[in-house]
């Protein structure tokens, strides 16, 4: 056996009656839905359903999977503490996908879980499904701050895991669409959310998995959604497989997206292999693009490579161009893997002898010594992309008004405390926002009286 079906869900707690008190009644048609997801659940008689939820354990470089025989929770935080839950866990299923994790060197198993208590969004399926159908065992899983494709490579380690134990299995991805659909919802509006939820029903309701990868993580944060991911891990799980796509509901009442949605798997499907075909398609991007890189970037390349590959600083090379070896400039060495930071490390000021240097040891840094990642390996380095920004001489201004996030990057200071942001990054839309991360960065509270600095810089790609 294997997985037999997988369903896409929201969790909203008001959902359930002892919690919304008749609020629930605006989303009757999610409601309706979900009853369909259950009644189906119910007729599958599967023996472990697994769900991925936004709001179990997360960590940034780790994929959580609940341990132990059992847990349980209740609405207690929502007001209800006498809607209560009891769950069985499928130690089996978990213990042989930690062991094909730790096989694999994949980062996933099930350390570091603080509340062993169950999430809402594992409680709100389970809230459905239970009253339809009880006799499954459960694997509860978190989703990571990794990429797109480190999700849906997940899935297909789960998929695997599955297989090899021959388990009946339900998938159920759970995650709400965006947070900021309406200006009278909690989370207000913004004009990437009606779009987010467009794209990913018509993408989901398609069964097109492949264009899961296609959406900006940048964009996705604007539009608030918590579901993306855990819906990248239940495409990965159906790896290969054609599937039978249906779409049953989709609400914005509450400012909030709600979507419900069915995939069937059927026969194999060769033209399904979704990241192959996407690691491929960046693997011949990245090709084309270092081809077309300048003098500045190339080096960096070839510093970071020659690191990885063996544990040393390369040597400066021959035939530089002058301007590398007659100029000292502070610089930052940026290092990107399917579109998410990898790693960045540079200098404000010059701190070799030549820019050459510079940007060589910073390379060097960024791929090993940004404490915010693990140390770059042999294997991602043809999955890199580098750029290059050197910077020009800070000047000290006055007030944040003559700062501009497109073409100044910032530093503020106070005392010996110090950050920098460079300008012009994804995200960073204001000045208040591009102050705010620097001084975060420089760990100088908000109140703090602070000197602040602005700088251009010349970006290399």
């Amino acid at each position: 056996m294997s997985i037999v079906a997988a369903f896409m869900v929201p969790h909203p707690p008001m959902i359930v009656p002892e919690v919304g008190r008749g609020s629930e009644k605006q989303v009757e048609k999610t409601i309706k839905a979900y009853e369909k997801v259950a009644e189906k659940i119910a007729a599958l008689k599967p023996e472990t359903i697994i769900i991925s939820s936004p709001h179990s354990v997360m960590y940034s470089d780790y994929f959580h999977i609940s341990p132990g025989t059992h847990a349980s929770g209740s609405f207690a935080d929502f007001g209800a503490p006498q809607v209560k839950f009891d769950v069985e866990y499928d130690e089996e299923l978990v213990n042989l996908l930690c062991s094909k994790a730790e096989e694999s060197h994949f980062p996933a198993g099930t350390l570091g879980e603080k509340r062993p208590e169950l999430d809402h969004g594992t409680m709100v399926p389970l809230w459905f499904i239970k009253k339809k159908y009880k006799d499954f065992k459960l694997v509860r899983t978190g989703l990571s701050g990794y990429d797109f494709l480190k999700h849906y490579e997940y899935g297909m380690m789960i998929k695997d895991a599955v297989e090899s134990l021959g388990r009946k299995v339900v998938y159920v991805a759970s995650g709400d669409l965006s947070h900021k659909l309406q200006d009278y919802g909690p989370y207000g509006f913004a004009e990437e959310g009606p779009v987010y939820d467009k794209r990913i029903m018509d993408v989901c309701s398609g069964g097109r998995f492949g264009e899961l990868f296609d959406f900006d993580e940048n964009f996705c944060e604007k539009a608030a959604e918590c579901g993306h991911k855990s819906f990248v891990i239940m495409a990965g799980a159906l790896d290969s497989k054609a599937v039978q796509a249906t779409q049953y509901s989709h609400e914005d009442v509450t400012g909030v997206g709600y979507g419900i949605c069915s995939f069937i798997p059927k026969d194999d499907d060769g033209g399904r292999h979704f990241l192959d075909k996407r690691l491929k398609l960046v693997e011949d991007e990245l090709n084309q693009k270092r081809e077309k890189s300048d003098a500045y970037v190339k080096l960096a390349r070839a510093s970071a490579e020659y690191f990885v590959k063996n544990g040393d600083i390369m040597p400066l090379p021959d035939n530089l161009p002058s301007e590398l070896l007659n100029t000292k400039a502070g610089a930052f060495v940026s290092v990107h893997k399917f579109g998410t930071l990898r790693g960045c490390i540079g200098t404000i000021a010059s701190t070799q002898a030549t820019l050459a240097q510079e940007i060589i040891e910073n390379a060097v840094s960024a791929v090993s010594k940004d404490p915010r990642f693990q140390p770059v390996t042999e294997d991602e380095l043809k999955y890199l992309d580098i750029n290059v920004d050197v910077l020009g001489e800070a000047e000290k201004i006055s007030s944040p008004t003559e700062l501009n996030v497109k073409k100044y990057g910032v530093i503020v200071q106070s005392g010996y405390k110090r950050g920098l942001l460079l300008p012009d990054l994804d995200g960073v839309d204001t000045v208040e926002q591009q102050v705010s991360i620097a001084r975060r960065k420089g760990g100088i509270a908000p109140d703090e009286k602070v000197d602040l600095f602005r700088f251009e810089v010349v970006r290399h790609y």
